[in-house]
């Protein structure tokens, strides 16, 4: 897949690869022996990593990177962000490393979590709130659909990654834990209580101090996670002791999913036991890598190498958060973009806060067509730093989009193209052996922008009369064009524009293309206005402002 790239991917500014490089050489320390690493080393810097990566059986083990998911709610844009950039590190590592060395993504559900409240966009809920407290994956699904809320919740996540067509493993913490794959770590957890609780003890208040306890057992009565002291610890029996809902006291094996951990010691446990080599988090959780990242070393493991990512804001900068339902949802974002539209808005500087808003799509959507449309003509250096690169997983479509996104809203917009088969009129009679077929992404790029136009664009469109500068311009730009041929393309119509806005003494010219605009479109922006008179129409576009300058589309 990424054969003859690794020695380009050594020097790779984009950030998928400075994480990769991390991650390499995090793979090379704890694997290999100094002198295997430095050989290694040289094999790689050779152009050799595939002879590299069959020399050290210790480097046969795939590297595994983990994204996490609480099924407490159905998957969204963060859920996203989080597998698609994890995903573009594995890529570039893939690239990296010549794909020779295997690698592993493991979306990991914490549906042995208790339910703690009733999501509000849930039917049901009265009967859902009897379960408060159980594990989610015993809490019955609100749906009627599926054995327990978390199996719902599971399987819209898996369903939800697979339409992506993300390449990963699912892993559920109820079977991981019911397994038995997690006894030894939580038997190496009761022996080494103390030095855990000590570490968490010191980041929570006084008052949750008197309860804390790294454990939370199953209530063998009420099926419930509890929040409750350790009373008692029995290392060699692998056993504690707490107090049950009805007062009595319960000795239980830490062991076969009987108990599971506080989250952050969790996260930790995790780490150790599955030797997870890669993790991204958001800001927001900081602190709580910190922790766990301690909690791990006093379990005998080694953290990942991990990424923290910036949160995303709404409209009026202002965290985006769950429960008010500010910013934007995935369904929202695919009504109105393209998956890969989304995928580039997550690879642009996850480190710097972002909006995440409405407004944000047509500019994410034509960013990304450009970078597209770039990629096939770069050298190989170029290619693995630009983001469409990324967003593809190294592969290169075979189509990209010969129309931006903005073009195609006001395309909408003066042929007042209320069908897609409307809007392929237009399209067809000027891009030459053009189908939903031959161009698959301009045929979706036609439904997101009818999409859009019609629930942001039509409600805020407004007209205005043109100025006396404006009119004499617009008068000028009309005579010019009536003297090309029909079948002018879109440079020269250009040129025509430029010219006319020059001649009328506009400084700067963006004042010029904004007038028409706001004459012609009734909004304030708009596409390279030669393109869209070459696909509108000559005729229709001399139309048009004959309109405007009459008024009838500001009376309209």
């Amino acid at each position: 897949m990424f054969q003859g790239l690794s020695p380009l991917a050594r020097d790779a500014k984009a950030w998928p690869f400075e994480q990769a490089r991390a991650l390499l050489a995090r793979i090379l320390r704890l694997r290999l022996s100094d002198a295997e690493r430095d050989l290694a080393s040289t094999l790689i810097n050779a152009g050799k990593a595939d002879e590299a990566f069959k020399t050290f059986e210790a480097l046969q083990r795939p590297v595994l990177l983990e994204t996490g998911y609480g099924p407490s709610g159905l998957p969204h844009m963060g859920t996203f962000g989080e597998v698609a950039r994890t995903t573009m590190v594995r890529n570039a590592f893939r690239a990296l490393t010549d794909d020779g060395l295997p690698t592993k993504l493991l979306a990991f559900s914490d549906d042995m979590d208790g339910l703690r409240k009733v999501p509000p966009n849930v039917p049901n809920g009265d009967e859902l709130a009897l379960d408060l407290g159980k594990p989610l994956t015993v809490a019955r699904d609100p749906f009627g659909e599926f054995p327990s809320f978390a199996a719902h919740n599971n399987a819209r996540l898996r369903a939800f990654l697979d339409s992506f067509g993300f390449e990963y493993e699912f892993a559920s913490s109820s079977e991981y834990y019911k397994s038995g794959r997690f006894d030894a770590a939580m038997l190496t957890a009761l022996e080494r209580f103390d030095a855990i609780q000590k570490i968490m003890l010191a980041s929570v208040g006084e008052e949750r101090r008197a309860t804390y306890s790294p454990f939370l057992p199953i209530s063998p009565t009420s099926g419930r996670v509890l929040y409750v002291p350790t009373l008692e610890r029995n290392v060699a029996k692998g056993t504690i002791v707490f107090e049950d809902e009805d007062g009595s006291k319960v000795e239980t094996s830490v062991t076969g999913g009987r108990v599971k951990m506080q989250w952050k010691p969790d996260w930790a446990m995790r780490w150790a036991a599955l030797g997870v080599d890669y993790e991204m988090s958001g800001k927001d959780l900081v602190d709580s890598v910190r922790l766990s990242t301690q909690v791990c070393k006093v379990l005998g493991g080694v953290p990942p190498e991990t990424f923290t990512y910036e949160l995303f804001l709404d409209e009026d900068n202002t965290k985006i958060s769950k429960t008010k339902g500010n910013g934007l949802t995935m369904e929202q974002w695919l009504r109105y973009g393209a998956p890969e539209s989304l995928a580039y808005y997550m690879f642009q500087s996850p480190k710097s806060a972002k909006k995440l808003y409405f407004d944000v799509i047509p500019k994410a959507t034509d960013e990304y067509l450009q970078q597209l449309a770039a990629l096939p003509g770069q050298e190989a250096q170029q290619q693995v730093g630009n983001p469409a690169w990324h967003v593809h997983g190294g592969q290169i479509p075979n189509h990209g989009s010969p129309v931006s996104f903005s073009l195609m809203l006001n395309l909408v917009s003066a042929a007042d193209a209320g069908t897609k088969e409307v809007l392929w009129g237009f399209l067809s009679r000027n891009i030459p052996g053009a189908t939903p077929e031959t161009q698959p992404l301009l045929d979706r790029l036609a439904d997101y922008a009818l999409n859009y136009y019609e629930d942001f664009v039509k409600p805020t469109k407004s007209f205005r009369a043109a100025t006396d500068q404006e009119r004499a311009a617009m008068q000028d730009l009309l005579a010019k064009l009536k003297t090309l041929p029909s079948d002018a393309n879109a440079e020269t119509i250009q040129n025509e524009v430029y010219a006319a806005g020059k001649d009328a003494g506009f400084e700067p010219l963006r004042a010029w293309f904004q007038a028409l605009y706001e004459v012609l479109l009734g909004q304030s922006q708009g596409p390279r206005f030669g393109s869209f008179a070459e696909i509108f129409g000559l005729d229709r576009t001399i139309a048009l402002i004959e309109s405007g300058l009459k008024g009838e589309l500001l009376a309209a």
